[in-house]
């Protein structure tokens, strides 16, 4: 197991309800929890932490489904990787930390479970920053031909009978690599630990059939839940910050701040110089558009 966070982050495992969320906590100051994407571990913000652990309590978790923690079995709603269940899990954990309010960051997957966060757990989120995404449902509403070809992967993770688990499971190593650096431009590159921590975690075929089921539910029953969101008018109400790459397919395909300002009430954002993987390819200027935008000491 690959360290790459300074030693005051210290590690546990919180049960959240029978699932066990793998966490890092260190820093001082308002609580922040820092959520990764796909197909990575909490590592994605090891530049990241560091830096706002100076002013902030900073909580790294791997999501349900990937890296240390626990990756239950789904049914065939796949309820069990729905962005709601998944947003449960780091409000239990928060709780459990001693945190009943907190903000919340989220890169490309852990952004949508930031964004259920701050739907069902209003209370609980005091700002919300989401990292080069646009809203699951608007996505899927306005996907065209670039969309399947830039996002293939959503359709094929979503497929059935263990496609891509068997696929995935020849040769995940390539699968993760690939993956990540068709994605990389023009900004820091990725750590080499980094990158075999991701493929250790994601060679584990119970992570490769639970990271497949994210995105089956992201297909399914996330937008159910999100259609009935829109029908009744909930939006995001805490403040919310969109950071995306220039170079990314989100960059180049929304325009970011005006989709996010038809799901939340308070956004700002900018595009930073990188493509895909914001924390790990711009972590400098990263870290400092989310420390001036996250809530402060008093």
């Amino acid at each position: 197991m690959t360290d790459l966070l300074p030693p005051e982050f210290d590690r546990r495992t919180v049960d959240a309800e029978g699932v066990r969320i793998h966490a890092r906590i260190g820093g001082d100051g308002p609580p922040v929890l820092l959520l990764h994407g796909y197909p990575q571990t909490h590592l994605i913000w090891h530049h990241v932490a560091p830096l706002l652990a100076a002013g902030h309590t900073v909580v790294l978790t791997d999501l349900r489904g990937y890296g240390d923690s626990d990756k239950p079995r789904s049914g065939p709603d796949h309820a069990a990787y729905a962005k709601r269940s998944m947003a449960r899990d780091q409000v239990l954990v928060m709780r459990e930390l001693g945190f009943d309010r907190f903000a919340v960051v989220g890169h490309d997957r852990g952004g949508r479970v930031g964004h259920r966060l701050a739907l069902d757990h209003p209370g609980a989120v005091t700002a919300l920053a989401v990292l080069d995404i646009v809203p699951t449902r608007h996505a899927f509403r306005h996907a065209d031909a670039d969309f399947g070809l830039g996002y293939y992967h959503w359709y094929f993770l979503a497929a059935g009978d263990g496609i891509p688990e068997h696929l995935i499971g020849a040769d995940p190593a390539f699968w993760v690599r690939t993956r990540m650096g068709a994605r990389h431009q023009d900004g820091t590159p990725f750590s080499p630990q980094a990158l075999d921590e991701y493929v250790r975690c994601f060679s584990d075929p119970a992570a490769i059939h639970a990271t497949c089921e994210d995105y089956r539910a992201a297909a399914s029953i996330d937008l159910v839940h999100d259609d009935a969101d829109a029908a009744q008018g909930r939006r995001v109400t805490c403040p919310l910050l969109a950071l995306w790459g220039e170079h990314s397919f989100v960059g180049r395909h929304y325009d970011v701040l005006d989709v996010w300002r038809a799901y939340a009430e308070d956004v700002r954002g900018q595009a930073l110089p990188c493509d895909h993987y914001v924390p790990e390819e711009a972590p400098a200027r990263t870290a400092e558009l989310l420390a001036a935008f996250l809530p402060a000491a008093p």
